[in-house]
């Protein structure tokens, strides 16, 4: 690493390694968590709605992380959307101290489509409801920039259709068949806190997706739904993370 890059970091600024370039072709793949920060941070900027993002919202950013004493350089971060209360939640912590997440702050959905409950089949026009990981940054996206969900997952492919549909991303703008917006402003802020947390090595960052809160009195009053089972089934992360500010790995712990 050179001595200015290390010198940025070292300030919580994000280093302005990058130099002009054609975006690529297909979203950037998650990479090997050996990869150095500063080569995620470069591959990342050389995208001009990257560094857009960079000038317009990382003092933002720094603004949302400072009050939680939360470090860009060993951050952590966490998903997580209530449907009934139309925003995506971000939650972070310092990757080396552990510790419960605290709430960052709280992106307001710009749209929304379908009705409480999973997404079961490709153009149904529904928001998934599960436990699921980006895998995907998007640096050059239709809807400025974009996060993608490892959409469908084991249980998605489960209990789906034969074709569940896929590509659901949090992205910017105000138009939706099953993703999530939270306007451009919102995404430039989201996508380069999912880089500061990816390039701090966080290779798994959670998004739990749930229909409304999970509590017991929320569940029995919708016991007749036809989803009131699969809606059981993922109270128990529901309710680890609200004990523990942790996200639930779906055995009983945080991950």
């Amino acid at each position: 690493m050179t001595a200015p890059v290390l010198l940025a970091l070292q300030l919580g600024a994000v280093p302005a390694l990058a130099q002009p370039a054609a975006p690529a072709a297909a979203p950037i793949a998650s990479p090997a968590a050996t990869t150095a920060p500063a080569a995620i941070w470069a591959a990342q900027l050389r995208f001009a709605k990257v560094r857009a993002a960079q000038a317009v919202a990382w003092p933002t950013v720094l603004a949302r992380l400072r009050p939680h004493y939360l470090d860009p350089r060993h951050l952590e971060i966490f998903f997580r959307l209530i449907k009934t209360q139309l925003a995506l939640e971000v939650w972070g912590r310092n990757c080396d101290g552990g510790g419960p997440f605290e709430l960052l702050h709280a992106y307001p959905l710009a749209a929304t489509s379908g009705t409480l409950g999973p997404k079961r089949r490709a153009g149904d026009a529904q928001t998934p409801e599960g436990f699921y990981t980006i895998n995907r940054f998007n640096p050059d996206s239709n809807y400025l920039l974009s996060l993608g969900l490892d959409y469908p997952n084991a249980a998605d492919r489960a209990l789906g259709e034969p074709d569940p549909g896929g590509d659901i991303f949090i992205h910017g703008s105000n138009v939706t068949i099953g993703c999530l917006p939270i306007t451009d402003a919102g995404i430039q802020e989201v996508y380069l806190l999912a880089v500061a947390a990816r390039a701090a090595g966080q290779q798994v960052i959670p998004v739990h997706i749930f229909p409304f809160p999970l509590t017991e009195q929320a569940l029995a009053a919708r016991a007749n739904s036809q989803h009131a089972a699969f809606w059981r089934r993922l109270a128990p992360g529901w309710a680890y993370f609200e004990q523990h500010h942790v996200p639930w790995d779906g055995k009983g712990a945080g991950r």
